[in-house]
């Protein structure tokens, strides 16, 4: 199983005071020696952590496939084809969240989706979407002619630091199944949001998942032990897991 890490939170310290530093490609390159088999970055509208200047300098500096997260809007599709990344994950963006708060809703967004996932993919993008793990959303995302769809993991996350096991059950029931339609209709398929060493296992051990891509969690993690052991921690329970 690949290990995306995604280095959002790096340029979350930094931007809170200006400057240069923590460098998020820094992070980037001590996450490819521990290894991480991609890199995971959002441009986020507003600019909150990762910046133009940062994807360029991923996109020059670092060896590892860059996975672009963004918003499908017009000026994230400028981008996305002047760099041409690895690949380019579509999620939901709202100005007043703090994280993503759920999957793309690719159903009743089909319309305006669509143009986006065709564009990216002729650009020579792997074309990912975020969504929840619902047939409907699943079968809407192979129609779109999406490469990867990433399933949702927040909300199992979230159940599991209640500690409501029947919540979590509920939760894995619905990835499993999701995971197993997607990989049926010829998807590939990712998941990520909100995981941890406590809860990655379960996750990681879902036999059609390939990619998991995590970030906060191994930045804060990073301040107590470091990136590179973080890293290798995570990767391990991942190891576990699927053996």
């Amino acid at each position: 199983m690949r290990l995306g890490v995604n280095i959002d939170h790096v340029a979350t310290i930094r931007n809170a005071r200006g400057g240069a530093h923590p460098d998020p490609v820094r992070a980037a390159r001590q996450a490819a020696e521990s290894g991480a088999d991609g890199i995971t970055a959002h441009l986020r509208e507003d600019r909150r952590h990762i910046t133009d200047e940062d994807i360029d300098r991923l996109m020059a500096e670092i060896e590892l496939p860059l996975n672009l997260e963004m918003a499908a809007t017009e000026e994230m599709l400028e981008i996305a084809l002047r760099h041409k990344p690895h690949a380019v994950c579509l999620v939901p963006e709202k100005r007043e969240e703090r994280t993503t708060e759920g999957g793309l809703d690719v159903a009743a967004g089909h319309n305006h989706i669509a143009p986006f996932v065709s564009r990216l993919s002729d650009a020579g993008c792997r074309v990912s979407l975020f969504i929840e793990a619902d047939p409907v959303q699943i079968a809407v995302a192979e129609a779109m002619g999406a490469a990867v769809v990433e399933l949702h993991t927040g909300a199992y996350c979230e159940a599991a630091l209640r500690g409501d096991d029947e919540a979590v059950a509920g939760h894995m029931e619905l990835l499993r199944a999701g995971a197993a339609e997607a990989h049926r209709r010829g998807l590939e398929v990712h998941a990520g949001h909100g995981l941890t060493y406590d809860t990655v296992k379960p996750i990681a051990a879902i036999p059609e998942l390939v990619e998991l891509n995590i970030g906060h969690f191994l930045i804060g993690e990073a301040i107590f032990r470091g990136l590179r052991e973080a890293v290798t921690t995570m990767r391990g329970l991942i190891a576990e897991a699927r053996a």
